[in-house]
């Protein structure tokens, strides 16, 4: 465990294992510890990079509200920091943090030897109707009342606990991890704005290594899955469907997580069918 200053912030990262380079980036409100199940896989085989967000886990207060492109910059100065130089890695997106990483993948090509993206967030036509000044103000002050009231603490690693058990649970007692939670719900809709913009204007490496992973727990998932598998389409990415799974994919189907980013998200096609916008059966 280590602390690395970024932007005035300190960012808590976490080096695990050996040999070439990837970095984990867990969803909205989550910690370097969502990805626990996924790393006694990686390691024998990768040197794996895991950080908390400005606000979240272990890392310090966030100071502005987050951006894509300062999402995308600070997975490359933690990857500087934490192994020196400017190392090449398959870069890991879960939920919200999908977007940073394809970002990242976007716009720093020379770091960027693979892009796994685990029920990564999908926003076909993103909007955002109320002003971002208004957004952000009302988040902290939301924030500053509830830990006023003693929400978090008195809640919050409780919620934790029954959504997805952890030893971690009393981090979610933190005002400063609600507040920065808050923060990447309420900008959430910016950065798929930001994104969308972003892939108009700056192309993925032509031939990156991309692999999209669908989490579906039945039926009532297909058109989840179907939208993953646009995505990965859009991507020029294969799709592999986890099943059954939750959301928190990296918790209920660490082998298969793992072995995505082993391979680097090199297509496989035998996950893909001959049409990729349409689902199996259709």
């Amino acid at each position: 465990m280590t602390f690395v200053r970024i932007g005035g912030v300190p960012h808590h990262v976490r080096v695990t294992g050996s040999g070439p380079a990837c970095v984990l980036s867990a969803g909205l409100g989550l910690g370097w510890f969502d990805w626990d199940p996924v790393v006694p896989l990686l390691a024998p085989h990768r040197t794996v990079v895991r950080f908390d967000r400005p606000g979240l886990g272990l890392s310090g207060h966030a100071r502005v509200a987050p951006s894509l492109r300062a999402e995308a910059g600070r997975i490359s100065r933690v990857l500087a920091a934490a192994l020196g130089g400017t190392p090449r890695a398959t870069v890991v997106g879960h939920s919200l943090a999908g977007f940073h990483a394809e970002a990242f993948a976007r716009l720093y090509p020379e770091q960027t030897a693979g892009l796994v993206l685990v029920d990564s967030s999908v926003e076909e036509r993103p909007r955002v109707l109320v002003p971002r000044g208004l957004r952000t103000g009302g988040a902290g002050m939301c924030g500053a009342l509830l830990g006023a009231a003693g929400v978090p603490r008195a809640i919050g690693p409780a919620l934790r606990r029954r959504l997805a058990p952890t030893p971690w649970a009393s981090l979610y007692g933190s005002r400063r991890v609600w507040r920065a939670s808050l923060m990447e719900y309420v900008t959430y809709g910016d950065v798929a704005t930001e994104l969308a913009r972003l892939r108009r204007d700056t192309p993925l490496e032509p031939g990156l290594p991309v692999t999209v992973l669908a989490a579906a727990a039945g039926r009532r998932d297909r058109k989840w899955v179907a939208r993953q598998r646009n995505l990965a389409f859009d991507l020029g990415g294969s799709l592999r469907v986890l099943h059954p799974s939750g959301h928190l994919a990296m918790r209920d189907r660490p082998a298969e997580v793992a072995k995505a980013i082993l391979e680097g998200g090199a297509a496989q096609a035998a996950h893909r069918s001959p049409d990729p916008r349409r689902l199996p059966g259709e």
